[in-house]
């Protein structure tokens, strides 16, 4: 156990907002959470819980700890794993960090072809919660848990994160819609049909390939309304399919929410796509990349 194990009570307490419900889930009595809960609060000098007669409710402080105790216990949880998987490291396997925002679909579709070239060489799926934390941590670590990341990129994105990447293709920026959308129904946009519309974009500095778009339609189609936002990840297509926005995506993310579609666009901007690995790959990965540079 790497974390106060009181976090996980303090999480069971607050979802089930009843010591006496969260006891019974745990197997212990109700007097053993309250304590639980008493020492936390001591110990951490906050109040947690407003106890009310018609039950418990999170403070503000509660509010801030329960979001921040669910991340932790997770990234523990992972770290856990993680040094599992290390323990069991063999050279030849190369370590693929999966999210739904970065799935592994390109190197599943390879895994064959790179086999009979290379059939010494492994696969094992690690996956990942896509969090700003995790994304700055793994990225700037690749090679110590996670060899390589498939995903989007751009020198500036590489930069930013201290990492490489290995270009596989340039995919066509495409938008993401709700089923539910008025252009759901086509297959194909113009950027005439986006007029009107809401477009979700990463904010200006994140990918020169996006400020390209972002400034071709201040210049070209203000009827575009340009929405920032700062980090994809399940919460944005879930912003997306809830508010009616349209959002940038590519084709590698149309399993990401099923109550979306990902059309294209008849514009001429594209993004690089392929393997994110560390500036200085091991031995194994170079060959690994080498490999996949020759099937491709």
């Amino acid at each position: 156990m790497m974390y106060n194990p009181q976090l996980e009570t303090f999480i069971r307490v607050a979802d089930a907002g009843s010591f006496n419900k969260a006891a019974e889930q745990a197997y212990i009595t109700p007097t053993a959470v309250i304590k639980q809960m008493n020492l936390l609060e001591d110990g951490l000098g906050v109040k947690l819980f407003e106890r009310t007669h018609r039950g418990l409710h999170l403070t503000k402080a509660g509010i801030s700890l329960y979001q921040d105790a669910k991340y932790i216990i997770g990234y523990c949880k992972d770290s856990v794993t993680r040094a599992k998987n290390a323990m069991q490291e063999d050279e030849s396997v190369i370590r693929i960090g999966t999210s739904p925002m970065t799935p592994a679909q390109i190197l599943v579709e390879l895994w064959p072809k790179i086999h009979e070239h290379s059939p010494h060489i492994k696969f094992q799926l690690i996956p990942f919660d896509n969090t700003p934390e995790n994304a700055r941590e793994i990225l700037a670590n690749l090679g110590q848990n996670i060899d390589v990341v498939a995903g989007i990129f751009d020198e500036t994105m590489l930069d930013l994160r201290k990492c490489d990447g290995f270009e596989i293709s340039r995919e066509p920026i495409c938008c993401a819609v709700s089923v539910h959308h008025r252009l759901a129904q086509k297959n194909r946009l113009v950027v005439q049909d986006m007029y009107g519309e809401n477009l979700m974009l990463m904010h200006r500095g994140w990918s020169h390939y996006v400020d390209e778009l972002r400034d071709d339609i201040w210049e070209n189609h203000n009827q575009i309304n340009i929405v920032d936002f700062d980090f994809y990840n399940v919460d944005t297509f879930n912003r997306c399919e809830n508010s009616n926005d349209m959002l940038m995506a590519t084709k590698a993310w149309t399993n990401v929410h099923p109550l979306l579609k990902i059309i294209p666009v008849d514009w001429e901007h594209s993004i690089p796509y392929g393997l994110l690995h560390s500036r200085e790959p091991s031995k194994t990965v170079q060959n690994f990349l080498a490999a996949v540079q020759t099937v491709l």
